[in-house]
């Protein structure tokens, strides 16, 4: 057999899951005597050429890479999945974050899981090449010194640490040798033990107060790529420029977008005309997989982030401003490449039948929901009325046809958004008013997606599902628990499809605590997430649904994009040979991706509304009780948002009783009952914008600093494990099928 070239061995260690050495190709490729003196001497030479560096024990690993088995430090900790950077690193540029699966070890108990930390060491089996690095742990190593990240203070003993994590309730004093100023945001060392424990910083990121931006503390707290490695950005400028190659000619249709007025990119575009008694509707969506090659670049990048993010002072974009807002976003005056839908949709709203093009068209213009609403109402006069809106609402009634039949999750909650005036202080928070040229895009986006992935089912392609699963039954059964205290049945016995909570929803719609009820069934839900395998999407009534309408700030997208462009051999940028075999992993990344970037999205509103309202701390507002449990409860200012807490010390000398099913505690000797949803007046002890943390007192109740916890559960004998599932009545994110903010 003869000596394999430098490509194949690369390849080889690419692909091999344990560590490798010379006897291991040797091996693979047959060599003995002679050709194994030769090998080594080509693995010398590849070493010299910066093509191969060595690890532990001798094993070989391709140059500016990770070894397959290497040595992780933890960065980010979120149930089974965590985030890891290489605890060695000698590569060009920043460390690659490898995301990690945690499984359950040989030896424990059945259903238990590992759980990892901020500052752990972990031997981890490699998979994937940069920056696609996916980890399995082989075995947890003696822990590191714990990271942390938080903002310098100075107080009376000097200066110290208060982290960013509203739930780390801990200070720790600066070590003498860390160099810092009062306001700095930093990432510090926790050494020594007991009293002795000092936080030593480790880098410094700057004084988040400084200018306009509170989201530079989530994005640094959260691990999201900010910046984009060397060349990306001069890649999207010259891909940019290019040639939009051989499209269909759709100039001519006069095609809107409709987004909301503070719009930053345009991804999809619609038009619709009568067609029989139904109705043909082209759904135009920019066509990112023209620009973004496999393997390109600007596609690893793109993997990389997972999808834009969103904050009320920036945008973290996925793909650079050349093509997120410039190339690929939809603006009107000038030719945007595509790739589209045409759908036949029957009067009844059924979709009857699709086909996808690669198209050239014009926008005719970039419209505001609220105006293209104004226009329809009759409230504003424009030359596109009769030909295109009216059209598109024709559409969309017969669309509510078939939504109406399915009865998909029918639940909507406010989505609150912060204004900030020109010097980056809050201007106000208000509520996104819901119209009906909301739902009509809406409508259109979830037509489009389902075409896309039966489509690709039709030719057995790889498809990026969006998943949603039913609830399971211990979240029905708090559920149940939770209603029948209002004296709202809900029985289990039947079986639970989104219908059955929109029946719960009807019959308490003019109650004065739907609110609260709507948000129970919200926490009652799964959450959504993506995958290679259908298990339907629960909230939507739906058994095929995959994410096709945002490539510009979704991964996801683009890769149904490429499989269409594959499978309908629509032209260049298709889906590589081979690609579906990493899309379980890459399901499992951008799944991560979207939980971290609305974790950073609601933090970051959080740390906005309370900047806002540290200005009021020690006046009385109006609050709504949005979270119970034996410790306190969780409230809401009212019209604002925000949540803070009101211990139970807060709550007087008297003995509390905490109600789990019900969700509220009682007092033992008065009766006194704070409850979910209830309003009461409350005092703004303390608004802090660095953890975005509120804290409220009772107005003429005195603290008490008790010994021990002075409350009781109802008839339960103590606290239970599990107990605070509910949590504080937050969320991690509405699954789809929820209609707040950007669609699908």
């Amino acid at each position: 057999m003869s000596l394999p070239d430098r490509e194949a061995i690369l390849a080889f260690i690419r692909q091999t899951p344990s560590s490798v050495g010379k006897r291991e190709i040797a091996r693979a490729f047959g060599l003995k005597g002679e050709e194994r003196d030769a090998l080594k001497a080509l693995l010398a030479e590849m070493a010299e050429e910066g093509l191969l560096t060595s690890g532990p024990g001798r094993s070989l690993h391709q140059a500016g890479g990770l070894p397959r088995v290497t040595v992780l430090t933890v960065v980010s900790a979120e149930g089974a999945r965590i985030l890891a950077t290489p605890e060695k690193w000698e590569g060009e540029g920043e460390p690659p974050r490898v995301l990690v699966g945690v499984g359950t070890p040989r030896g424990r108990t059945a259903g238990r899981r590992e759980r990892y930390e901020v500052g752990d060491r972990i031997l981890t089996r490699i998979e994937g090449d940069a920056p696609k690095y996916m980890g399995t742990v082989i075995k947890r190593l003696a822990r590191g010194h714990a990271l942390l990240m938080g903002v310098v203070r100075k107080g009376e003993q000097g200066l110290y640490l208060k982290p960013v994590d509203k739930r780390e309730r801990k200070t720790w004093p600066l070590h003498h040798s860390s160099e810092a100023t009062p306001g700095e945001l930093v990432r510090a060392e926790l050494k020594g033990a007991g009293a002795r424990t000092a936080a030593h910083i480790v880098s410094r990121l700057g004084d988040p107060f400084s200018g306009t931006s509170l989201s530079s503390i989530a994005i640094a707290a959260k691990g999201i790529p900010d910046e984009f490695p060397h060349g990306v950005e001069d890649e999207a400028a010259r891909v940019g420029a290019g040639p939009l190659g051989a499209r269909e000619d759709w100039t001519a249709i006069p095609f809107l977008t409709i987004d909301p007025g503070d719009a930053r990119d345009h991804d999809d575009a619609v038009w619709a005309e009568a067609e029989g008694d139904g109705w043909r509707l082209l759904v135009a969506i920019a066509d990112v997989s023209w620009f973004v090659r496999p393997g390109s670049a600007l596609d690893r990048s793109a993997f990389d982030r997972g999808n834009s993010v969103y904050f009320p002072d920036q945008v973290v974009p996925m793909l650079p401003e050349a093509l997120s807002a410039g190339a690929c976003s939809l603006k009107s005056g000038s030719d945007k490449a595509v790739l589209a839908a045409t759908l036949h949709i029957g009067t009844n709203g059924d979709l009857l039948r699709w086909s996808f093009h690669r198209a050239r068209i014009r926008v005719a213009e970039n419209m505001a929901y609220e105006t293209a609403q104004a226009v329809m109402d009759g409230r504003q006069e424009s030359p596109l009325k009769a030909p295109v809106l009216e059209p598109l609402w024709g559409c969309w009634r017969a669309l509510m046809k078939a939504r109406e039949a399915r009865s998909p999750l029918d639940l909507e909650l406010p989505e609150k958004r912060v204004v900030l005036d020109p010097d980056g202080r809050v201007a106000g928070i208000v509520v996104r008013e819901r119209l009906d040229a909301h739902r009509v895009v809406e409508e259109m986006m979830i037509a489009a997606n389902v075409a896309a992935a039966k489509a690709l089912e039709a030719k057995k392609a790889p498809c990026m599902y969006r998943c949603h699963e039913a609830p399971d039954r211990m979240k029905l059964t708090s559920l149940k628990e939770y209603l029948g205290t209002l004296g709202i049945s809900f029985a289990l016995g039947q079986v639970i499809t989104p219908a059955t909570f929109n029946r719960v929803l009807e019959r308490s719609r003019e109650r004065t605590d739907f609110t609260e009820i709507s948000e129970a069934v919200l926490r009652s839900q799964t959450q959504a997430y993506y995958s290679p395998r259908s298990t339907g999407h629960f909230g939507l009534s739906l058994q095929s649904y995959a994410h096709f309408t945002s490539p510009i700030r979704r991964y996801s997208d683009v890769l149904v994009h490429r499989s269409l462009v594959s499978a309908y051999r629509l032209g260049e940028g298709g889906l590589p040979a081979g690609a579906d075999q990493r899309f379980a992993a890459i399901g499992e990344h951008i799944s991560f991706t979207e939980r971290r970037a609305m974790e950073a999205e609601r933090e970051t509103l959080d740390r906005y509304i309370a900047r806002h309202l540290a200005g009021a701390v020690g006046q009385v507002v109006r609050g709504r009780i949005s979270g119970v449990q034996a410790f306190g409860f969780f409230a809401t200012v009212e019209g604002i948002g925000g949540d803070g807490l009101v211990p139970v010390s807060a709550l007087g000398d008297e003995r509390f009783r905490f109600d789990e099913a019900g969700r509220f505690l009682e007092g033992a000797e008065t009766g006194t009952r704070y409850a979910q949803g209830q309003m009461l007046d409350l005092k703004l002890e303390d608004a802090d914008p660095v953890t975005g943390s509120l804290r409220f007192s009772i107005p003429g109740v005195d603290s008490v600093d008790r010994p021990g916890p002075r409350f009781r559960r109802d008839g339960r004998g103590g606290p239970r494990q599990g107990s605070a599932r509910q949590g504080n009545g937050r969320r991690g994110g509405p699954p789809p099928g929820v209609k707040r903010g950007r669609r699908g």
